[in-house]
């Protein structure tokens, strides 16, 4: 019965997709990925109508399609529910995509929505702030079967799929709990997550990447490869780097640098924290309140620990008058900043409080910007070339809300020559940019390059950011080759972003098998015996002295045993010595999940292992 019913709903789908793609020619009502954004919206709406159908008693809250999926929010008023509770409410979704009612948005009045909302508080609310700002008629989405009969309505803007049968599959994932409307003062509320796909082979492969995921998360991996650590005592959201960790932030470090320098960047270095003036004048003070750590002097001044770089990196360029001639300059910086986050917002490596950002800002005329943001373009391209990274990614082009201009700092006009800017780089350099609305920093749009890991998981990395505002917040200036004061532009770049949400995204990118270049250990230095021992330590000296990176496993454990353990510790390569290797002054190498074995000199090795 369950095959039937899912190959019934393959082919509604199959056949809602073609009628979609139709509807989206002739009207132009979206883009074709929007799709999946209606599947996984309508899947939320029946999630709500599923579960209203087990629990009538309950209280609605909000439920949206995410990235990842959709989720719902309810209040069960006194009743306990858990993941146990899963299997019986996607049978009750399974049968509301089988009876495929038709999806019809109705507008409503305030008094008829009030009517139908009538002791539901969270929608009630919902409901008045839409009417206080400005809203006469309320859109509504319900689900109708053959006769007209509505068997399911909720406020909702839409889009949604034409009928429930075009869902596809689902699966609930998760139970959790949330605040309304993610206020912290207001109601606990339980959320629900799923996620749907046009078919079961896609939700498979999402279920096997879970999988997967869970191998390669970064905090189990980090944990067992000794790269990082927290402490209660030091607080969370604030990592620990081990000397393994270290090393490979400060390779990434080098690495970064050194490719900026071929581009004319200076390495600068600016204090941890300011007075909250200088936050003021750029904007961020408002802009970031509540994550703000503000310090009060012992004689009256107000400071604010570091957020950002950009104010900083901005009295630098005005500490003297600047010449023509001078620009571009270009500062580079890898420093602490430190954001008060949400404690249920912070994990891992990913979102911390103290985040290392490499950051860089160049001050240039306008006749300079478009030279710039091309290097840049180079200098990002040579660094993931470096990590195998380059091209499974797509590039966004984030530009204002054209609609909520308030949001931002600057002037229209402005934008609009930035905006004009990027885009002419992003058809020059070939990056297939797709244009992004509503997504441009606070200051400016930007160039937005997303990654794929080797999962599927999608990372905003590397980012150039056009700004005409804050060096007129900044008042600064430059003599133009007629003797006359102009503002410079500047522009904002990261390679990286942070080092310690970069690390956890190689973490889990390579499993912990890092790139030797970029290893802590490069070379696991095996003795079968201890008679084998003395040549393995004059081995060690020779790599260590060249720059290379070696460990010696001893051979008071069995030689299997030392083999386990540097496949464990995802050590690129180990050298198995003994009487052949000595006798013939060679190497046995063996690399990371082989078991075929090569011969090596050892001056071959060590040209190897300091090639990078």
């Amino acid at each position: 019965m369950g095959k039937k019913i899912f190959e019934k709903i393959k082919i509604k789908k199959k056949f809602a997709e073609k009628k979609f793609a139709k509807n989206w020619k002739k009207n132009k009502i979206g883009k074709m990925s929007d799709f999946e954004f209606r599947r996984r919206h309508t899947a939320s709406h029946i999630l709500a109508a599923a579960v209203k159908m087990i629990f009538p008693e309950i209280l609605r809250g909000a439920g949206p399609a995410t990235d990842a999926g959709f989720f719902q929010d309810f209040d069960f008023v006194g009743v306990k529910i858990s993941s146990d509770d899963f299997k019986k409410i996607e049978k009750k979704m399974r049968w509301i995509a089988n009876k495929n009612f038709r999806v019809v948005q109705k507008f409503l009045n305030l008094r008829d929505a009030e009517k139908f909302f009538k002791n539901k508080k969270f929608k009630l609310e919902i409901l008045h702030d839409l009417e206080n700002s400005g809203e006469k008629k309320f859109s509504f989405f319900d689900f109708v079967d053959d006769s007209g009969k509505i068997f399911y309505r909720d406020l909702c803007a839409g889009p949604h799929l034409l009928s429930t049968g075009e869902v596809g599959v689902f699966k609930l994932m998760k139970i959790s709990a949330a605040f309304f409307r993610g206020d912290e003062t207001r109601e606990i509320l339980t959320r629900i997550f799923g996620v749907a796909f046009s078919e079961k082979k896609f939700l498979d492969e999402f279920l096997q990447n879970l999988e997967e995921a869970k191998k390669r998360d970064h905090r189990k991996l980090g944990r067992e490869l000794d790269l990082f650590c927290f402490s209660e005592k030091v607080g969370p959201g604030l990592p620990l780097f081990s000397p393994r960790g270290t090393f490979i932030l400060e390779t990434l470090k080098k690495k970064v640098e050194k490719i900026c320098r071929k581009f004319g960047f200076q390495k600068i270095s600016t204090p941890h924290f300011a007075k909250i003036d200088l936050y003021k004048i750029s904007g961020h003070a408002e802009k970031f309140s509540g994550e703000l750590f503000k310090v009060d002097g012992h004689y009256k001044t107000k400071y604010c620990v570091k957020p950002v770089q950009c104010p900083h990196h901005t009295q630098i360029f005005a500490s003297k008058m600047r010449s023509h001639k001078d620009l571009p300059i270009r500062y580079m910086e890898s420093e602490k900043q430190y954001r008060d986050e949400k404690p249920g917002q912070i994990g891992g490596l990913g979102r911390v409080i103290a985040i290392t950002v490499e950051d860089g800002h160049i001050f240039c005329t306008p006749e300079q910007i478009e030279i710039e943001c091309k290097n840049l373009v180079k200098i990002i391209r040579e660094f993931y070339d470096s990590l195998g990274m380059w091209g499974n990614h797509w590039v966004s082009l984030s530009t204002r809300d054209k609609k909520n201009f308030k949001k931002y700092i600057g002037k229209k006009s402005d934008w609009e020559k930035a905006e004009k800017f990027l885009e002419k780089i992003c058809v020059d350099e070939k990056l297939d940019a797709k244009k992004m609305p509503g997504e441009a920093a606070l200051y400016g749009p930007k160039i937005d390059f997303m990654f794929r890991d080797a999962i599927g998981n999608e990372r905003q990395l590397a980012t150039i950011q056009l700004d005409f505002a804050t060096p007129q917040r900044f008042e600064l200036e430059y003599i133009d080759k007629n003797g006359e004061k102009k503002i410079p532009v500047m522009i904002h770049r990261a390679i990286l972003g942070s080092y310690e949400r970069f690390l956890a995204i190689l973490i889990e990118h390579f499993a912990g098998n890092f790139p030797l270049f970029l290893s802590p250990t490069q070379l696991a230095i095996l003795p079968i015996t201890k008679k084998h021992e003395n040549f393995a330590q004059k081995i060690l000296e020779k790599i260590q002295k060249s720059g290379g990176r070696a460990e010696i496993f001893s051979a008071d454990e069995t030689l299997g045993k030392r083999i386990l353990n540097f496949q464990k510790q995802k050590i690129p390569l180990a050298a198995i010595l003994g009487d052949a290797e000595i006798s013939e002054n060679f190497l046995s190498i063996r690399a990371r999940g082989s078991k075929k074995m090569q011969k090596f000199s050892l001056e071959k090795l060590i040209e190897k292992l300091t090639k990078n």
